[in-house]
């Protein structure tokens, strides 16, 4: 059970609280070159999505690996700004927490691409008469 007061529901905290996460998108996509990089990917793959008449079922696939990929370079980005507050010299420890968090937005990022691969190539090599 947790020890914070119980406090009434307030729209005007939740709306600010949403200002909060928009602030935070701006800063990924100000800061952060790898997220404007899978920003710029994204609209190349949204846009193919429509050029090839994706069905429904994968744009949910498309939208979800979108959504895991820039979701996990925003925690990226929050572990690494951290850890240089917490430790802005080099410490061994830090490197392998930033490196662990960098190989969480990689595996994911495959994951993507072999995504796109198996929903794009068969609709590409239709269009050639592969």
């Amino acid at each position: 059970m947790s020890n914070k007061p119980h406090k009434k529901f307030s729209l005007e905290k939740r709306v600010e609280s949403f200002k909060y996460a928009l602030n935070g998108l701006k800063i990924v996509f100000i800061e952060e070159h790898n997220a404007r990089i899978h920003l710029i990917v994204s609209l190349i793959v949204i846009a193919c999505g429509f050029i090839f008449h994706i069905s429904t079922v994968e744009w949910i696939i498309i939208c979800f690996a979108i959504g895991l990929v820039i979701s996990m370079e925003i925690i990226n980005s929050a572990i690494e700004n951290l850890s240089d507050f917490v430790s802005p010299e080099h410490h061994k420890l830090i490197k392998k927490v930033k490196d662990l968090s960098a190989a969480a937005v990689l595996v994911c990022t495959i994951s993507s691409v072999v995504i796109g691969i198996l929903i794009f190539l068969p609709k590409i090599a239709h269009l050639f008469g592969l």
